[in-house]
């Protein structure tokens, strides 16, 4: 078990490269299946949710070659159909595109419910009216997903509610599909156009990506490539509101500035500077800090995977902010930590009304689910004295080197091993 312990007060300066996109990765990993061929991906991220589906990969009988830190090559020509386990998903929230790559290729797919990080229900239902839309029967048994088609044809699919995990899974099995599926309503994540790339170099018809309208036109066979992700819009958004929070000058690169548009607009409101450049961003902040008011929307508005770490810097920031989640039911469990800290936040629901005070003050805290997690480390940057993050667990998974990146800025924080007290307890029975 390990914690990171973060000695705060002191602004940030100097460079911090981004990595590949996590919510990239775990969607172009699982649809490299639908090759049956040798598939190159470049600027991989470092993170466990990546290890984990290269894992369940290599499980299925995939042959996968690391070529080098953020490269790695995957050949599913003999890749087989079987289950994929409760074991190996249940904290894995991407694991549901296993049914629709699996589902596409073998017509097929029987895979336990996805896990991930606990701040809503997560229901696939969406998912399932898709794939039944294509022609599958789908059906949960004992826990497991299980989807079966003789095969699959194209068809119009309005998804009811905007949601990135169905958009994803319908263009998944439906890029092998008999005749034209059009999906409407689609979700316009950066990371939806993005799989939508990678599918095409494959040997897919996908258009429409990065609009409410999807068309994929199915083929009879897809084959290998060579790709490369994009950078991580998500962990680029948490280091410029760390810049922001604590104060200084970071240039953020690797990214693509128009991907951050939402974050640099409510940065420049909170009293930060932002420079553009082709790939990167700068960030300087040398006065005080104001309130604002944000609402998290679908692409392209204000992610909601944003809002914890948004959340810190409104905490410190003169007067009084609010801050709106459209997305998520109960995002908010991370406050009470922020609480201890001494921030001043009442939560009422899907909104959180945030009084600024003067400083935060370190103590012990516990991330709850990844996002709150990266949220945790600003505040502890920011606060007076020493912070120790508890379950990181949670942070790896969607961070690669966050100790180094952070150091690199002028931070202090580390990584401690501690004893896990609960697994040195004998078990009952």
């Amino acid at each position: 078990m390990e914690n990171f312990v973060i000695n705060g007060g002191k602004e940030l300066f100097g460079e911090v490269n981004i990595s590949g996109a996590k919510n990239a990765a775990v969607a172009i990993i699982p649809a490299a299946i639908l090759a049956g061929d040798k598939v190159r991906i470049e600027n991989i991220p470092q993170i466990s949710d990546v290890h984990l589906i290269i894992e369940i990969l290599d499980s299925m009988g995939a042959t996968v070659k690391l070529i080098n830190n953020d490269t790695i090559e995957i050949d599913t020509t003999n890749l087989s159909y079987q289950s994929v386990p409760y074991e190996m998903t249940s904290h894995f929230r991407a694991s549901y595109y296993l049914i629709g790559a699996m589902l596409g290729r073998f017509k097929k797919a029987e895979v336990a419910m996805p896990g991930g990080c606990n701040f809503g229900v997560r229901p696939i239902d969406l998912h399932v009216k898709g794939f039944k839309m294509l022609g599958a029967d789908v059906d949960t048994v004992d826990g497991m997903v299980v989807a079966r088609a003789d095969k699959l044809v194209g068809s119009s699919i309005y998804m009811d509610n905007v949601s990135v995990g169905a958009t994803i899974n319908v263009m998944l099995a439906a890029v092998l599909a008999r005749g034209l599926t059009i999906i409407e309503n689609a979700a316009k994540e950066p990371h939806i156009v993005d799989l939508a790339n990678f599918l095409n170099s494959m040997g897919a018809d996908v258009r429409g990506a990065g609009t409410d309208v999807i068309k994929i036109r199915g083929v009879e066979k897809m084959h290998g490539c060579t790709y490369s992700i994009i950078p991580d819009q998500i962990e680029a958004g948490t280091y410029m509101v760390a810049a922001a929070a604590c104060g200084g000058d970071v240039l953020v690169k690797n990214v693509i500035p128009k991907h951050l548009e939402s974050i640099s607009a409510k940065l420049i409101e909170s009293g930060a500077e932002i420079i553009e450049y082709d790939d990167a961003v700068r960030v300087t902040r040398f006065k005080p800090l104001n309130k604002c008011n944000v609402k998290t929307m679908p692409h392209p508005g204000f992610p909601t995977d944003m809002q914890p770490q948004m959340c810190v810097l409104l905490s410190i920031a003169k007067g009084t902010s609010i801050l709106s989640e459209s997305v998520w039911d109960n995002r908010f469990q991370y406050v009470g930590q922020l609480l201890r800290m001494g921030a001043n936040i009442q939560v009422d629901g899907k909104v959180a009304v945030i009084e600024g005070v003067d400083r935060l003050t370190g103590c012990e805290v516990k991330a709850t689910d990844l996002r709150a997690g990266a949220a945790l480390i600003i505040a502890g940057l920011v606060s007076d004295g020493v912070t120790t993050v508890e379950n990181i667990q949670y942070i790896d998974r969607g961070y690669e080197d966050v100790v180094k990146k952070f150091t690199a800025l002028g931070a202090e924080i580390k990584r401690v091993e501690v004893q896990d007290t609960a697994s040195a307890v004998p078990s009952a029975g």
